[in-house]
């Protein structure tokens, strides 16, 4: 069959003229533009640079904080009571090391899934990178294709591009040539070229471009949570330390010197370091892990979203289907002769200069007719459900054809729609091909059309998407199918693969979001769903308070995948699903999901629980050091014996807690969540400590007093604070029980040693103040177990 090339003509329906002769540039018209800066340059870039790691990680408000007071520690004091500073410079390097890791692992992917447009160059057509992209190319765009650059339409082939993500209007916008096209637009129907009038910086959507792609931190539940902990920390620091600086140079028993290195103990547990830090390392190392597995998590806040997430929303084609079809059986209608059916398929298939995964199938089944020529075209859009094509025919005769959804172009009471349902109870995907008696200019072509054959495909199910669905199930997530096709149909294909439900024509549904929102929560499988209905969906299930994942790979899927809370897209999805997904599954496989849910609950609930860790340690700091300003005693501790004790009790569990697997799905409120469980255990331990080295100074006199009530206070505190995290690892495993009692091993090992007693100022004197410090701990853990067994009754989370 020979097909009129696209022409300068957009209408969809209009006679295509005679072929344009455009070329593009040649490449001396290339090498120039180059020359000249004219070149899509717009830096898009997945993850921050190394200098942006370094600064993010170096330049904090705590690292200046604790840097001043290592700095002056390192003149007044032991090189043991500066081991605070070199703990943080330790873990400032192991934070830019892990986004360094995770840099390269995004940047590398990012190249992977980079969308290469077709750029037509001295007559021949070719893919290019976006940034190679000069001002006057000639670019081919099609269906899912996104323009990357503003530009003028040249060639129209019914040309239909959505411009919803620039301008919020979601109806598809016919394009001429002539007719200006966006950047940030994708292609829904036909194709074309336009030229590249505003490239890099100059183009309409750049910014957002930019913005869109880059590797970020922000707009996080948890990021927020910390940072707005971290402020009213920073806000009771404050008065505290210039009470406790005041209080400890007044009481200068020991000396200057030994009055700055206590108030300095006393300041430097008040700042939770480590767990920004964490927070940061377990976000790098889930980026690094999903690298792995070929995900590209183009928002790091994607992978904590996914990890709330109860709702997810399928489409059927491309995730639980592979996106080829094959044609089973051709039935002709109405005594139509087979062999003319045929040719008509063989002609449908090779007007379509972009066919999708159903015309794909039929061109594979049918040859072309070479006498055979096409003179006007109706390309398939999902609003739509069909598209068309007139010929003109080897024997001179003129005909036209419809190819689509038997449901949508056949009236309720047409004999063959028995005939499709009965297929598509099996699973079966079927199109109807019909002889259309108006032309494709009609507003309603399909009107009267005659039915002619059933072409009748079989889709291939992912054979992986059954343990996927099962894995969602487990976890108490709810998997809503949403397709375009036929309801009965999609609902076999999920019955196959285990997803029991009712099937529900979204031509039924409801407009009012309430409303539509009640029968979401009844239905689990929805077809003949429009693109604008499944955002509508989105929406209606997220005002019901339900954490949506979109997933899909077509331009249908777009607006959808927008408005949900993570939008997934396949690899080898439209270039526009891919732009606006937040994680990308570069392999294609829908199994790869479960992998993405289960990174993100383990960095989640590992956070908001090592969390309590960190800020039971500032609240009890915080408390002893306003204790000792009301008391006018001097601090108990020197700086050598919290660095003993944070690295022991939060900084080395925590490193492992952080990592451990986690399945439980995360939970709202981090802030709320975890200050009912820091404030109380905080309080205990400060109220502990203070009694015991309260009653040790009492009890001691005489020359080395001070060291005795700090040795005392220390195994108070540090067996609270064992019991502490001896809750937050619960439930146990063998390597968590392994992990508490290495910790508790290492401090007796610093108790026996005589070198590390002396380096640590750690010697237990006598044998009764040594065992009220220990009665007064586990008074202290009983306390503590009672008084967060009454939060969790009280203040349920």
């Amino acid at each position: 069959m020979t097909r009129i090339d696209a022409g300068a003509e957009l209408d969809p329906v209009h006679p295509v003229p005679a072929p344009v002769a455009t070329r593009g540039l040649t490449p001396a018209e290339v090498a120039e533009r180059v020359a000249r800066g004219q070149v899509n340059d717009v830096p898009v870039r997945s993850s921050r640079s190394m200098g942006e790691i370094v600064r993010a990680n170096v330049f904090t408000r705590f690292n200046a904080i604790i840097g001043l007071l290592w700095l002056i520690m390192l003149f007044v004091a032991p090189f043991q009571d500066s081991l605070f500073g070199y703990v943080i410079l330790a873990n400032t390097g192991i934070g830019i090391i892990q986004e360094w890791r995770a840099k390269r692992t995004l940047d590398s992917l990012a190249v992977i899934g980079e969308a290469r447009p077709t750029v037509r160059r001295d007559g021949v057509a070719g893919q290019v990178s976006t940034s190679e992209i000069v001002l006057d190319d000639l670019i081919e765009i099609g269906p899912g294709d996104k323009a990357v650059v503003d530009g003028v339409c040249v060639e129209a082939d019914g040309l239909e591009i959505d411009e919803s993500l620039l301008t919020g209007e979601a109806d598809p916008v016919a394009k001429r040539p002539g007719d200006r096209i966006m950047s940030g637009s994708f292609v829904v129907a036909g194709g074309g070229a336009f030229q590249a009038t505003n490239v890099g910086r100059e183009a309409y959507a750049a910014q957002l471009a930019e913005e869109a792609s880059r590797f970020t931190l922000v707009h996080s539940e948890l990021r927020t949570g910390i940072s707005t902990i971290l402020k009213y920390v920073t806000w009771m620091m404050i008065p505290t330390a210039i009470g406790l600086v005041i209080s400890q140079l007044v009481v200068k028993q020991h000396g200057i010197k030994d009055s700055i290195a206590r108030t300095v103990g006393g300041i430097v547990p008040m700042v939770p370091e480590g767990l920004v830090l964490l927070t940061s390392v377990a976000f790098a190392i889930g980026v690094i892990r999903l690298g792995r597995k070929q995900c590209l998590v183009q928002e790091l806040p994607a992978i904590e979203g996914l990890a709330r997430i109860d709702t997810v929303c399928l489409d059927k084609t491309g995730t639980l289907t592979e996106g080829g079809m094959d044609v089973t059986e051709l039935r002709p209608l109405q005594g139509a002769d087979e062999s003319y059916v045929r040719k008509v398929l063989g002609a449908l298939g090779e007007s379509d200069p972009r066919p999708n995964a159903s015309l794909q199938a039929i061109i594979d089944a049918y040859p072309d007719v070479e006498d055979w020529r096409c003179t006007e075209s109706l390309p398939f859009s999902s609003a739509r459900k069909y598209s068309g094509a007139t010929f003109s025919e080897g024997d001179g005769q003129s005909s036209t054809w419809l190819l689509g959804a038997p449901d949508v172009l056949l009236g309720a009471d047409d004999p063959a729609l028995l005939e499709t349902d009965r297929l598509n109870e099996q699973g079966l995907r079927v199109l109807l091909l019909a002889r259309s008696s108006r032309d494709l200019d009609d507003t309603e072509p399909a009107r009267g059309a005659r039915p002619t054959a059933l072409v009748v495909l079989e889709q291939r199910l992912r054979p992986d998407a059954a343990d996927t669905l099962r894995y969602f199930a487990e976890q108490d997530v709810h998997a809503k199918v949403v397709s375009g096709d036929n309801a009965v149909s999609v609902g076999a294909v999920a019955a196959k693969l285990g997803l029991t439900g009712r099937a529900v024509d979204a031509r039924g549904l409801p407009a009012e979001q309430e409303e539509l929102a009640r029968s979401l929560d009844d239905g689990t499988v929805f077809g003949r769903v429009t693109p604008q209905q499944k955002r509508n969906m989105v929406g209606a299930l997220q005002s019901r308070g339900h954490t949506v994942a979109m997933t899909g790979d077509g331009v249908n899927d777009v607006l959808a995948l927008k408005d949900a809370d993570i939008g997934v897209s396949m690899g080898s999805g439209s270039e526009a699903t891919r732009a606006v997904a937040q994680i990308v599954l570069l392999n294609n496989s829908f199994a790869t999901l479960p992998s993405v849910v289960a990174e993100g609950r383990r960095v989640i609930g590992n956070i908001t629980r090592v969390a309590t860790l960190f800020l039971v340690k500032t609240v009890y700091s915080v408390l002893l050091a306003i204790m000792v300003v009301c008391s006018g005693v001097e601090y108990p501790f020197l700086p050598r014996h919290l660095t003993l004790l944070s690295t022991l009790t939060i900084g080395v569990p925590a490193f492992f807690l952080a990592l451990a697997p986690n399945t439980e799905r995360a939970k709202p409120h981090f802030v709320r969540r975890v200050m009912r469980y820091s404030i109380p255990g905080g309080a205990v331990a400060a109220v502990a400590t203070f009694v015991t080295y309260l009653i040790a100074r009492h009890y001691y006199t005489g020359g080395g007093q001070l060291d005795a009530e700090t040795s005392a206070a220390t195994l108070t505190l540090f067996l609270i604070s064992m019991w502490v995290l001896a809750i937050i690892a619960r439930p146990y495993t063998w390597w968590r029980v392994a992990l508490v009692a290495a910790m508790g091993g290492a401090f007796v090992f610093v108790l026996i040693v005589p070198g590390l007693q002396h380096f640590f100022a750690l010697k237990l004197v006598g044998e009764t103040m040594p065992w009220v410090a220990v009665g007064i701990a586990a008074v202290a853990a009983a306390a503590l177990e009672l008084l967060w067994k009454w939060v969790d009754r009280r203040f349920p989370a």
